[in-house]
């Protein structure tokens, strides 16, 4: 199972990104606003914080605030996208879902 680890949030009204800081290394997630919906651009785990659940993680935490804030998600990141894929119970904060 994977730690769980410190995640940082940082944004402005037009872009953002969730960070989260091991051993020297930075994992990340992107984000750019559109009016109500957040455009999840970018994830990048470094190669020698992969295999943690470190990605998931941030995206976890993008799911959380999407659902405290009430703002939606679209995913433009291949594995934003994936996590939403395997994530079914995600559908009500995702862009152009049923709440849309």
């Amino acid at each position: 199972m994977a730690q769980t680890i410190e995640i940082t949030r940082e944004e402005t009204p037009t872009h953002g990104r969730y960070t989260a800081a091991m051993d020297g290394a930075t994992a990340e997630l992107t984000w750019r606003a559109n009016g109500p919906v957040r455009i999840a651009d970018h994830t990048y785990v470094p190669d020698e914080l992969r295999g943690q659940g470190i990605a998931m993680q941030l995206v976890e935490a993008l799911i959380a605030d999407a659902r405290a804030k009430g703002f939606t998600i679209e995913p433009r990141c291949s594995y934003v996208e994936a996590a939403f894929r395997r994530h079914p119970e995600w559908a009500d904060v995702r862009a152009g879902g049923s709440s849309d």
